[in-house]
């Protein structure tokens, strides 16, 4: 009798080893074996940047896998779409990108990718802008800008992160409204487009709020206005563009996060069920608003998805009416 139990007992346990290596390998299938990479369309240090890194620690603390930004700009962000587009559809490349994404098959007289090549995976949030002027430019809110732009027609140059960007589509935007002349001169990143405002090479521009705002505390530049439909919470003194006599102005960016469009449904859902843990995390809410997204979303794929869709034709609708082409 004792034998037969012992042989019982060793059933059981060797079948629990068994059920146990199975659930395992069945796991490892399903969960990634190689670092997943954010790719940025812009250079580190902006927003985008900055965003993606606060929620790629938490993915990798979360999962135990490595998730790691990898920065491509060039090309209005181009380069990093069309890397993405083309990369194996594995979800272990994921595009993380801001609103440039949705503009630049208008904009463009040729690129290289559609929307329909990507799929939604998680809508982030959305975050207002911060137009910071040179300090020795003698404005001192939005209307004296374009009062003075008025007065200049043509001479006036504003930076932008990127061809494209929210960055260079807020102050189009503001010139279409106002009715001005502004310089355009782009950059490949918020980080150097404001580096030459603070050193008077340009008269403005209108950057990602985090990046902006410590230089405008430090009084390096001058912040005059924020493009949201009301005041960000880590900006308070500082008035948005309706505000200031630009009535019915709000520009936003948003950061999505996108996969190749023949990715399974199945892992673009585990992905995006990896999002909705971090996002739902105090810390890491709180992060992002220091980061200066304003309104986490934290919209399912098919959300991210229609809400692309819907900002590529409202924003082609922009370009068109603005005249806007790029090489």
């Amino acid at each position: 009798m004792n034998y037969v139990r012992r042989m019982t007992v060793n059933s059981l346990v060797t079948t629990c080893i068994a059920l146990a290596l199975g659930v395992a390998s069945a796991y490892a299938q399903q969960s990634p074996v190689r670092p997943t990479r954010l790719v940025i369309p812009l250079t580190a240090g902006g927003g985008a940047d900055t965003t993606a890194r606060i929620l790629a620690q938490k993915l990798s603390e979360n999962t135990g896998q490595s998730f790691i930004v990898e920065n491509r700009p060039g090309a209005g962000g181009n380069i990093a779409f069309d890397y993405v587009a083309k990369a194996d559809p594995d979800g272990y490349t994921l595009l993380y990108s801001p609103i440039g994404f949705a503009i630049n098959p208008t904009l463009f007289e040729k690129v290289n990718y559609r929307i329909e090549d990507f799929v939604g995976v998680s809508y982030i949030g959305d975050a207002p802008l911060l137009l910071v002027a040179n300090n020795a430019l003698p404005v001192r809110n939005i209307g004296e800008l374009i009062e003075l732009a008025k007065a200049r027609p043509g001479e006036v140059r504003f930076s932008s992160s990127a061809i494209g960007s929210s960055s260079h589509l807020a102050s189009e935007v503001m010139r279409m409204m106002a009715g001005v002349e502004m310089l355009h001169v782009p950059y490949k990143g918020g980080p150097q487009a404001l580096q030459d405002v603070i050193g008077g090479q340009i008269e403005f521009a209108t950057i990602a709020m985090p990046e902006a705002l410590p230089h405008v505390r430090a009084g390096r530049v001058r912040g005059l206005g924020q493009t949201g439909i009301k005041r960000s919470s880590i900006a308070p003194d500082i008035p948005t563009f309706d505000e200031s006599g630009l009535k019915g102005y709000t520009v936003m960016t948003w950061y999505v996060v996108f996969a190749p469009a023949k990715t399974p449904a199945a892992m673009v859902q585990r992905v995006h069920e990896e999002f909705d843990k971090a996002l739902k995390v105090p810390e890491v809410q709180d992060r992002l608003r220091e980061a200066g997204i304003t309104e986490i979303v934290n919209g399912t794929p098919d959300v991210a998805t229609k809400f692309v869709q819907s900002e590529y034709q409202r924003w082609g609708k922009i370009v068109r009416e603005l005249k806007l082409k790029a090489n």
